[in-house]
């Protein structure tokens, strides 16, 4: 079966995305719009549309679910933009970006709307990959890696492209294999350090972030979610070892890496606790 909308909501929905529509289309007039907007095409809006699906991530990491339908709402904001470009240039509308994607969630979903049977989680997840294997192979791409997109974030295609190679069993066995081939990589960067050359070193820290976006992968962990982790937990305690600074009337530029190592790990130990 087809889903339907609840009626109490729809009328709303169908409200606003129409005055979204409006508003874009106003946006974007030849005459009467906004001059920014109107010069704009498809390669000039794409770094805002990756910025702004990485501000719903965010939001959604810190809990933030005031700032969400907004953040929501700049995502949507970018489909109406690319989808008002191609209008103007005869390609597609956002009726049809809308049509294909509720199309594919119905085709790929044939135990909710169609006569297959109940799956799992885990026979969903198969099940939806086969889907995708085949409609790749009605658009003729082929091999193992084909549709995993360059652009990609280097981490995250780092983690697709694995796990792909995982279903044709090119994988190493566990998580501790991993961290040896950790270790050997580790090595020879070490080995590189002297010569200094930038384009062997570049290569040797790539193969370390490669492995390490494997192991995320093997403990069942997203490699950009630990690493944004990281980086959020990095700039809280580093603005607390500023704060803590200021407090003594100094700041990192004025300190030894001694004394700004020492309240780094107080900041921690605060953290932790005692």
């Amino acid at each position: 079966m087809t889903p339907r909308p609840n009626p109490e909501t729809a009328v709303t929905a169908e409200t606003e995305l129409r005055r979204l529509l409006d508003i874009m289309a106003a946006l974007r007039d030849p005459t009467a719009g906004c001059p920014w907007d109107r010069e704009q095409n498809f390669d000039s809006i794409a770094p805002y549309t990756i910025e702004e699906a990485y501000e719903v991530a965010d939001a959604i990491g810190r809990g933030d679910f005031a700032a969400l339908p907004d953040e929501l709402g700049d995502l949507l904001f970018q489909v109406v933009y690319h989808a008002r470009m191609a209008e103007e240039v005869g390609k597609f509308d956002f009726a049809l970006v809308a049509r294909a994607i509720a199309d594919k969630m119905v085709r790929r979903h044939p135990h909710v709307f169609g006569d297959a049977a109940a799956r799992t989680a885990a026979a969903q997840t198969a099940a939806w990959e086969e889907q995708k294997r085949a409609e790749r192979s009605a658009r003729a791409e082929t091999g193992t890696l084909a549709g995993i997109p360059v652009a990609l974030p280097a981490l995250t295609r780092a983690h697709k492209l694995t796990a792909r190679a995982a279903r044709v069993g090119f994988d190493w066995p566990d998580a501790g294999a991993v961290l040896d081939k950790f270790t050997e990589e580790v090595a020879e960067l070490r080995a590189e350090l002297p010569a200094a050359d930038p384009a062997r070193l570049a290569d040797e820290v790539g193969d370390l972030l490669f492995v390490l976006a494997n192991l995320a992968r093997k403990l069942g962990l997203d490699a950009e979610t630990c690493l944004r982790h990281a980086n959020r937990k990095f700039a809280r305690r580093f603005a607390a070892v500023e704060a803590r600074l200021a407090a003594r009337g100094t700041t990192p530029a004025d300190s030894v890496l001694d004394e700004m190592e020492a309240e780094w790990q107080a900041v921690k130990a605060d953290e932790r606790g005692g």
